[in-house]
Order: C-alpha cells, then sequence, then structure tokens
C-alpha cells in the first residue's frame, strides 16, 4: 500500500490521540457519556433525570420559557420536550401558562419547589463535578470548561 491508497488512511479507532477526523466527535461522545453518567447518579435520588434538569436549567436561566424554544434550548424534539414538561407538572416542579395573544402557544414556568429541586441537584451534584475534573489541575479544568464553551457556543452566545 502507498500514502496515497486509500486502504492506508487513518482510521477513527477512539483510543486516546487519534486524529483522524472522526476522533473529536468520538471523544467529545465519550466525555459526554462520562459526565452524563456521573450526573444521572448525584441527582437520580432526587426523583428527576438529566432531561428533566437540562429543562429546569433553561427555565432558571430564562424564566418563563415557550415549549418550542426549550425544545431548541435542549437539543430536543416536540415531543421528547412535551414529554419532559408533561413529568415536570406531574410531578409540581413547573407549570404551563397561556401566552397571551395566542392561545396555541403555551409557556412552561418552574414552581417554588422546583427553584428547591434545581438547588438540591446542584448540592448533590457537586462531588460528582468535581470528581470528573479531579485528576487536573485547577487550572485545566477551567480551561477544559472555556474551550468546551467555546466549541458549543462559537458565535459566544447560547442556544
Amino acid at each position: 500500500m502507498t500514502a496515497d491508497d486509500p486502504r492506508s488512511a487513518s482510521r477513527a479507532t477512539g483510543r486516546p490521540g487519534d486524529t483522524t477526523p472522526f476522533a473529536l466527535g468520538l471523544l467529545l461522545r465519550q466525555a459526554h457519556w462520562r459526565a452524563a453518567t456521573a450526573m444521572t447518579e448525584a441527582i437520580r435520588p432526587l426523583g428527576i433525570e438529566l432531561r428533566h434538569f437540562a429543562v429546569m436549567i433553561v427555565l432558571v436561566d430564562r424564566g418563563a420559557t415557550v415549549q418550542r424554544d426549550l425544545a431548541a434550548a435542549t437539543g430536543s424534539d416536540r415531543a421528547g420536550i412535551m414529554r419532559v414538561v408533561d413529568d415536570l407538572e406531574r410531578m409540581g416542579l413547573a407549570v404551563r401558562k397561556s401566552v397571551p395573544g395566542d392561545r396555541r402557544v403555551r409557556s412552561v414556568e418552574i414552581t417554588p419547589k422546583g427553584l428547591e429541586l434545581f438547588d438540591a441537584a446542584h448540592v448533590a451534584a457537586e462531588p460528582a463535578a468535581e470528581r470528573l475534573v479531579g485528576h487536573m489541575e485547577p487550572a485545566e479544568a477551567e480551561q477544559l470548561r472555556d474551550l468546551l464553551t467555546r466549541f458549543a457556543y462559537p458565535s459566544g452566545g447560547q442556544a
């Protein structure tokens, strides 16, 4: 095989140090899996899942938010976001409200009970978050957050 032979091309392996075009995506997926697993375990005793917490983050950050904007902000589809909001409503953590001027559109708002749980989830997740970056120097952990933020939001804004 020669260097020009497509059979000699580098292949994505998922191994640390892999430089193939797919390596970054594989590495990000592995990092997401590791972080999601840790956070899921941390908040499970509170009776919520990461998909619930993702919506709660948006509601705390933005205030009352229409469902289609929740879907966009969390990377969910409309059906998925409706199920999550149904769950949050059933648990008393969020409420749907009519939007003045458009009876078809509903906004979602976090409840006082939802805010309490949101705060409890942060307390529960803090040790897990610290373990995720515990093998790094503090400056490295901060650099990782900065780089991932810039990667996820290249224009400096948020989804």
